[in-house]
């Protein structure tokens, strides 16, 4: 097997990009616990809330009293993802420790995401970078449809690494490449990956994939092989995308931290700690627990490496 990285950097994304998608709205209390319950199993980086338009995007209304009311693990960067200026302002009242702008390769998906083209999103992009860079925060660049879009299918690798370059290069410290609809297959994330970071360095690049036709994990293991070392997911695999019709949730936290263990690969993660609460938020969403390992638990003689 080709050389692995030692160690990977998991960036929870259930409290933003999971619960976006939930047709239950949960209260403050809730999401506020469930976050407090994430700060405690070792992941580095959790994804708070968004500050897009309420209408929108009505499951995050209230990400500004969630950022408020969280009790903070100086181990954790809590970040928040923003459309534009006014979210921008938002995240820095609420101190938001990094932000995250999204765009996507496909022109249609970007139109239906935040209804404007990718040439009007990178415009709105740069006084929000400005102001990020001025505020001394981490800045990350969402790329949606990496793999493929449900509207124009197939997607040019050359646009991807175009886009890419673009993020990069106007200011944006990691470039998350998004398979939104759960299309591609290791093969293809190794490409992607390889030739996109002809252009971005491969320590800043992360790769989230969501697990419509089971290749999640198996993708995750071609990037791992080509250096990559920073992957999203969600306690539970919560997620989906209300402009993606199909697409499943994200790859579950559980299951990535089971192949890494046994992998050999650190997170830092307790994965006992994140199964209790992936339990605990699908329980409070009343919905089934999407992750295999939690479903099946761990097994005994596994259980000190967890």
């Amino acid at each position: 097997m080709p050389t692995l990285p030692s160690q990977v950097r998991i960036i929870e994304v259930a409290p933003r990009d999971g619960l976006q998608f939930e047709r239950t709205t949960l209260t403050l209390k809730t999401k506020i616990n469930f976050i407090n319950q994430l700060s405690k199993t070792g992941v580095s980086n959790i994804e708070v809330g968004s500050f897009v338009s309420p209408a929108h995007i009505p499951q995050l209304a209230d990400s500004d009293n969630v950022f408020r009311g969280i009790t903070r693990n100086n181990n954790v960067i809590y970040s928040a993802l923003v459309p534009n200026e006014i979210g921008m302002q938002r995240a820095l009242a609420a101190q938001a420790d990094s932000i995250a702008v999204f765009t996507a390769a496909s022109e249609t998906f970007c139109q239906k995401n935040i209804g404007c083209s990718i040439a009007e999103s990178l415009q709105r992009f740069k006084t929000v970078i400005a102001t990020a860079k001025c505020n001394g925060l981490w800045l990350r660049g969402y790329l949606s449809c990496a793999f493929g879009c449900p509207y124009e299918n197939a997607v040019p690798t050359t646009q991807v690494v175009k886009l890419a370059k673009q993020l990069f290069t106007m200011g944006c410290d990691e470039i998350s490449l998004g398979d939104t609809i759960g299309v591609a297959t290791a093969s293809q994330a190794k490409t992607l990956v390889l030739q996109v970071s002809g252009v971005v360095p491969l320590d800043k690049l992360a790769v989230h994939f969501h697990d419509t036709r089971g290749q999640a994990l198996a993708n995750i293991l071609s990037c791992l092989q080509v250096g990559i070392t920073r992957i999203d997911s969600a306690v539970a695999g919560l997620g989906g995308c209300p402009y993606a019709p199909g697409a499943s949730g994200n790859i579950a936290t559980e299951d990535v931290i089971y192949m890494l263990n046994g992998l050999g690969i650190k997170t830092g993660v307790n994965l006992k700690k994140v199964i209790t609460t992936g339990h605990y938020i699908t329980q409070q969403l009343g919905r089934h627990n999407a992750s295999r390992v939690a479903i099946a638990g761990i097994p005994d003689w596994l259980q000190n490496e967890s």
